[in-house]
């Protein structure tokens, strides 16, 4: 089953590009750019990576990135990932990436734009790898501030593919962010956002009728509310679900005990990514293994998910019908 799944095409639709920066290149990165990290080895970095909850993680995950400071870092933590993501057979990456986090460290929008447009360029061209990016505003933070954020990248706005809503989900709603949500959707740019992960089902329907999104990153506890579930079946709404996140984060103690099963049973739409891969316990091919291990899913059931995200990327028509050829082919 391991050589069918890396076979089988995937894109990957919710992946935070910060988190995919492996302690090898944090260090390297910290050395190119004189910084000092607050651990001895890249032992040291793996041995941190245990959290209690998300906030346990983000306090970490945001120490981490402090070793991007050019555009040259932000290319190489893409290409880094790129590469990684495309022997384990991944056609298509979505990459989230938080540009508050790193204006507040001095790095302006410029710099982040210029690395990562570059890592685009350059994984289509060796890697055949179509890509995706979405700018992610932190819940955690003002409202004021991502409409500050959003009106600064006009320049980029064409290059960005959707905006989304990250961080601290507690005590964040979705309705804190309904004028930003509304600003994009006047600039016709797509919408996604973070909910039902920590946060209540309720955070889910306010994404849905507030801010219009067109997908749902995570969505997991959706099943404590039937209605919501009935709705999310009705209206064909796209979950982003993160399995190993989401054990590593407590959403769920284990595997065994994730509701990905139910949540196919109840006929939503799924499919499977990494989150943050470099903290997480793996990429996308590793969250693929770890389902088939806990649920022993058959090969139909990992061609419908992978379709499913085939369908809901952000990709060229032309792109789309390319990539169902070849996921029909490797089925």
């Amino acid at each position: 089953m391991r050589d069918f799944l890396q076979r089988l095409p995937k894109a990957e639709l919710h992946l935070h590009i910060e988190g995919s920066l492996e302690p090898e290149l944090m260090f390297a990165l910290a050395e190119r750019n004189g910084i000092d990290l607050p651990y001895a080895s890249v032992e040291a970095v793996r041995a941190a990576y245990e959290f209690d909850d998300l906030p346990a993680f983000l306090e970490l995950y945001y120490q981490g990135m402090s070793v991007l400071r050019t555009a040259e870092d932000f290319h190489d933590l893409a290409m880094d990932y790129f590469r990684r993501a495309h022997d384990e057979g991944v056609v298509h990456v979505e990459m989230h990436f938080d540009p508050q986090a790193h204006l507040v460290r001095g790095i302006e929008l410029d710099v982040v734009m210029e690395g990562l447009n570059l890592a685009q360029r350059h994984a289509e061209r060796e890697l055949g790898m179509s890509t995706a990016l979405i700018m992610a505003f932190l819940r955690d933070r003002s409202a004021e501030e991502a409409m500050k954020v959003l009106e600064s990248a006009a320049p980029y706005w064409e290059m960005i593919d959707a905006v989304g809503l990250d961080s601290a989900e507690r005590g964040h709603p979705p309705s804190k962010f309904v004028e930003v949500f509304q600003r994009a959707r006047m600039l016709g740019i797509p919408r996604v956002a973070h909910a039902g992960e920590e946060g209540p089902p309720e955070y889910i329907r306010e994404a849905l009728d507030l801010l219009d999104v067109c997908r749902i990153d995570h969505g997991v506890r959706c099943l404590e509310d039937p209605d919501l579930v009935t709705r999310l079946r009705d209206e064909a709404v796209v979950l982003t679900v993160c399995p190993l996140s989401n054990v590593k984060l407590k959403v769920v103690e284990r595997m065994a005990d994730h509701p990905l099963p139910q949540l196919l049973d109840a006929g939503l739409r799924l499919t499977i990514n990494s989150d943050d891969p470099a903290y997480f316990g793996g990429g996308v091919l590793d969250n693929y293994l770890a389902c088939y291990q806990a649920f022993d899913w058959s090969r139909e059931t990992f061609v419908q998910l992978a379709g499913t995200a085939i369908e809901a990327a952000f990709m060229s028509d032309a792109r789309r019908l390319d990539l169902h050829r070849k996921l029909a082919e490797s089925a």
